[in-house]
């Protein structure tokens, strides 16, 4: 991010981290947190907050203002450590957990907590789950580690039953968008919103006026698309080089209007709307598949015409 956002800054995360101050007054953090965030909302800001909460050694921790509290922010702590997908995979292997585990078990250089974040915890494959399983089952003395997920139903059910579940929601478009406005972003908020969803640090790190240029001209689109006038093939190639993803984000957010729209004034074949967006929805959970990116986005964009011309018959 251009700008510096720290777990303070994110008002959201506050009843998580009250709990996590709470525990540690008590001496009660468990040796495992599952953080469950929703996306954009600051799962690993929480988790690297709290190894600042453990690793300080100020009376008001974390302070944000000593080494150890700066060493963290900046990932360089000596007793901080970080696994997550590296190079062009997609997951976590085996091979980077046990290496994660190896560190975790060294004596701390700080003579206190020795901490893990593990980010996101669903891109563990399960050979690499099951090495961190054996940990969670006997972890050594003073170790705490964080599992970040938007997801946790992916993780093992062994590795859930093992942790301590910190849940952080999105704080609502409206809360978003005031939010946003405090940080200095400007624009259009709302336009922003509904395309990436109430994920606050996605949009804070968002280029605003892109994005809502973006949405107009895919409306534009889209909508003469439906009436017939437009190519699908020589759209969904144009579509499928330039923002592909912020495209389809574009895409569902103009089915929700349509939708909501056709249920205010009961008009429209909404079930085929809905068939319409649990298709966009599919093409946005396989992104990161090797399909042919122009040729599935074609297919749709010819069910789109061809919903229309069905109702307008």
């Amino acid at each position: 991010m251009a700008d510096v956002i720290a777990a303070t800054d994110c008002f959201w995360l506050g009843p998580a981290m009250q709990a996590l101050r709470t525990a540690h007054r008590a001496d009660r953090v468990g040796h495992a947190l599952l953080i469950h965030a929703d996306p954009g909302c600051g799962g690993e800001l929480l988790a690297t907050w709290a190894a600042q909460l453990l690793l300080c050694r100020r009376d008001a921790a974390p302070c944000n203002a000593c080494v150890d509290c700066r060493h963290c922010a900046a990932g360089q702590h000596p007793d901080l450590f970080v696994v997550r997908p590296t190079g062009d995979s997609l997951q976590i292997r085996v091979d980077d957990v046990r290496a994660f585990v190896a560190d975790l078990a060294l004596t701390s250089h700080g003579g206190g907590y020795r901490i893990g974040i593990v980010t996101p915890a669903d891109a563990l494959n399960a050979a690499a789950a099951n090495a961190l399983l054996k940990t969670l089952e006997e972890p050594p003395p003073r170790t705490v580690i964080a599992l970040v997920s938007t997801t946790p139903s992916r993780l093992p059910a062994t590795i859930r039953s093992r942790c301590l579940r910190l849940t952080v929601t999105a704080p609502g478009a409206a809360a978003t968008q005031a939010w946003l406005a405090g940080q200095g972003r400007t624009g259009d908020l709302a336009a922003a919103v509904d395309v990436l969803g109430d994920a606050p640090l996605k949009l804070f790190d968002a280029d605003i006026p892109a994005v809502t240029r973006l949405r107009a001209d895919t409306t534009r689109a889209l909508d003469e698309a439906a009436r017939g006038g437009a190519d699908p093939a020589a759209l969904a190639e144009r579509w499928s080089r330039d923002e592909y993803e912020l495209r389809l984000a574009c895409i569902e957010a103009w089915l929700n209007a349509r939708i909501r729209l056709s249920a205010a004034s009961a008009t429209g074949n909404i079930a085929r709307q809905f068939e319409l967006l649990d298709a966009m929805r599919e093409l946005r959970r396989e992104i990161d598949a090797p399909l042919n990116k122009s040729v599935a986005l074609e297919r749709w964009l010819w069910r789109l015409a061809d919903a229309d011309s069905n109702r307008a018959a």
